[in-house]
């Protein structure tokens, strides 16, 4: 409920109040005949209608609820009810705090209360749904929220593909691969992007998987490279396909506002806990402030979801091919290492790879306001 509405609804009871109060003195005073009968009516009818009016804000003021289906996450049961995931995830979760199960999960059945939804104008400026099949069918329909990010372009480039799976962790009788968790991560991240108006390029894509609401990612080696070259087995001629495909996208939306975004997941020893870290190119002072803010938005959301668990991401420089050789600003981002139990949690989550999407895109927005 806003604050007019707080206000008008105070008034409103504060009148209706007013009302009564004013019948009972009537009829203390023994007022005659038909008038009484006339004033009686009428003020029986406004007490109704105040009431009435009372019982709607009330109502308007309760959250619209939702039950979940089987098999269902936060990201599907707020697109299934037109709620966009990047502007609602964060406020879902604190709203059902005590009713999630492990980890953020939905319970089948389970009744779960739906965000109150920010003004439609400005939600649905554009009123205009486009579709890109990349993101599979549940999410191919993109709503654009807005225009915030007209004429940025980004280039994502999730890490791995083809014949190259990237690092590989276990979890129970699951192997999971690097390339298919951090393409899920980077579809995401490229569907909020889009939702604000951004021009986005899928540098690797999988012409099949699209997002994917299952912990486990099952594994497969057809992933192209923009625009639909097969990725070559060779890592150097690997990372030299996919910056050269950047470059040549960055020619063509020269003096625009673009950044390159290389997502990737790491292997360490399975001991070791790492939090999500960026990389720059020690020559981009804009690769700097980009890869800052980013840790930035990771230290303020942490902060803001788990107090006290503390945040130890960093902000280095490293000398890595596709952001040495790149033309856009880039960013080379580590979201954690794929051998650690807890860690994992950060990846076979659906709904925790849409937070660090969110994340990620806040970052970027961030980023954008700053240096368009």
């Amino acid at each position: 409920m806003s604050h007019f509405d707080k206000i008008l609804l105070k008034l409103t009871a504060i009148l209706a109040a007013g009302i009564l109060f004013n019948r009972y003195e009537q009829m203390r005073k023994f007022m005659l005949g038909s008038k009484l009968h006339i004033k009686k009516y009428i003020e029986i009818f406004l007490i109704i209608f105040f009431a009435v009016v009372i019982f709607s804000f009330n109502a308007k003021a309760q959250n619209a609820e939702a039950i979940a289906q089987k098999g269902e996450g936060i990201y599907r049961m707020l697109t299934r009810n037109g709620y966009p995931v990047s502007e609602y995830l964060d406020a879902f979760i604190e709203l059902n705090k005590g009713k999630l199960g492990p980890n953020n999960s939905l319970i089948a059945g389970r009744k779960y209360k739906l965000p109150k939804k920010k003004n439609e104008t400005t939600l649905k400026a554009s009123g205009k749904t486009v579709r890109h099949e990349i993101f599979g069918p549940r999410y191919a329909d993109v709503e654009i929220i807005d225009d915030q990010l007209k004429g940025a372009v980004f280039h994502l480039v999730p890490g791995h593909g083809g014949p190259d799976p990237g690092a590989v962790g276990t979890y129970g009788n699951w192997k999971l691969c690097e390339d298919e968790y951090a393409y899920d991560v980077t579809l995401r991240l490229a569907r909020n992007l889009i939702q604000h108006g951004a021009t986005v390029y899928m540098i690797i894509k999988d012409p099949n998987d699209g997002i994917r609401d299952d912990s486990y990612l099952k594994p497969d080696k057809d992933e192209v490279c923009y625009p639909n070259q097969r990725i070559p087995l060779n890592q150097q001629q690997r990372l030299k396909q996919r910056t050269d495909a950047v470059n040549s996208l960055y020619l063509k939306h020269r003096g625009s506002f673009q950044r390159m975004i290389i997502i990737h997941l790491d292997s360490r020893s399975h001991g070791q806990n790492i939090d999500v870290f960026f990389y720059h190119d020690k020559r981009s002072e804009a690769g700097k402030r980009a890869a800052t803010t980013f840790k930035n938005t990771f230290q303020r959301k942490y902060d803001q979801h788990q107090p006290g668990r503390g945040y130890k991401g960093t902000v280095s420089d490293r000398n890595l091919y596709v952001v040495r050789n790149s033309h856009p600003v880039a960013v080379f981002i580590e979201l954690g290492n794929i051998n650690h139990k807890r860690d994992q949690q950060r990846f076979i989550i659906p709904s925790n790879r849409q937070a660090l999407a969110n994340w990620l895109f806040e970052g970027l927005l961030d980023d954008y306001r700053k240096n368009k």
